[in-house]
């Protein structure tokens, strides 16, 4: 029988198992001084923003523009989901002023017949940059519409030409304490990790992200390259890539680790699956009347299943949840 939370909580506050058991040993690292006094308050929101300052142009592809109305630009930059500067949704906007998104290299590498290491310009040239306005909902309960800007994670793949033996495909994002305060919580076992099936990597929804609004990546939004994963929760998209490796085994995802019994691997968006400790049938969209706004029902795989259900034709999404 699952336990449900209390009706007047709502979804977007709800805090992971994992950040509530580990909070306590990090306030008393706070306490003991591993972190200095003030500095979170320090950094302002312009600083987080700094990066955006940067245009970054590219064509609306239309054949990736959803009809709701786009998420405003405040609400996307400062109620987000980044564990390395701050386990609250409003704490990154303030904190990720310290990231450095440049330099920067991407280092691919495993089952591929070109490993490489790319800096950021070097990405950036490999394929045309589109617009593409995504749903995107987060396990939470809360969700988004926003324009990224990015292309196909598959021209990159093609690019380094996995072996035959490549199944999957492993993210590992920064893990710097000077510029991440976040990393002294215990909240999960840092690096950050994620990962797709080859074949959901390859899909041409899978999106290698640099930029949104027209702009290049907030450093709260996961500058300065990501990936955005559409059809899976919000969690899924691993931000601040740093190394990127083919494997034919599946890799060991962070949430997955901490927390076995509450996130499994795949992580598509079901609303027919609920998550032990709340429904996933609603959503709450930010940005639409705030948190007064009326939850909506959540669509099947976000509202791709069109797109991308044929790539768990015969699966048994309860189990592979």
């Amino acid at each position: 029988m699952l336990i449900q939370r209390s009706p007047e909580i709502l979804s977007s506050e709800i805090t992971p198992r994992a950040v509530f058991e580990n909070r306590r040993a990090f306030i008393q690292k706070m306490a003991a001084g591993s972190i200095a006094a003030g500095v979170v308050g320090t950094l302002n929101t312009a600083q987080a923003q700094s990066a955006s300052a940067q245009k970054l142009t590219a064509k609306a592809n239309p054949l990736y523009q959803v009809t709701d109305k786009t998420t405003p630009y405040k609400d996307i930059t400062s109620y987000n989901n980044y564990y390395e500067f701050g386990t609250n949704k409003g704490e990154p906007v303030m904190s990720a002023g310290t990231l450095k998104p440049r330099p920067w290299n991407v280092v691919v590498d495993g089952l591929v017949k070109k490993p490489k290491t790319y800096d950021l310009d070097s990405l950036l040239k490999l394929a045309p940059l589109e617009e593409r306005l995504y749903r995107l909902r987060c396990v939470e309960g809360w969700s988004m519409v926003i324009p990224w800007i990015g292309f196909p994670l598959a021209e990159l793949i093609k690019q380094v030409e996995p072996t035959s033996d490549a199944k999957f495909v492993e993210f590992v994002t920064l893990a710097d304490p000077k510029q991440m305060p976040g990393l002294l919580s215990p909240v999960l076992d840092w690096p950050y990790r994620e990962g797709l099936r080859l074949d959901e990597a390859n899909h041409p929804l899978t999106l290698l992200t640099f930029g949104l609004y027209g702009e290049v990546l907030p450093n709260q939004n996961g500058a300065p390259v990501r990936i955005t994963v559409p059809w899976k929760y919000g969690f899924k998209s691993a931000k601040s890539i740093v190394k990127i490796s083919f494997t034919n085994r599946m890799p060991v995802t962070s949430w997955n680790q901490s927390a076995p019994q509450e996130y499994g691997f795949y992580s598509n968006v079901n609303p027919n699956v609920d998550h032990p400790r709340w429904s996933q049938a609603s959503e709450r969209r930010i940005g639409e009347d705030g948190f007064f706004s009326p939850k909506r029902k959540t669509l099947m795989f976000n509202g791709y299943e069109t797109q991308v259900g044929q790539l768990y034709a015969g699966m048994d999404l309860k189990k592979f949840y």
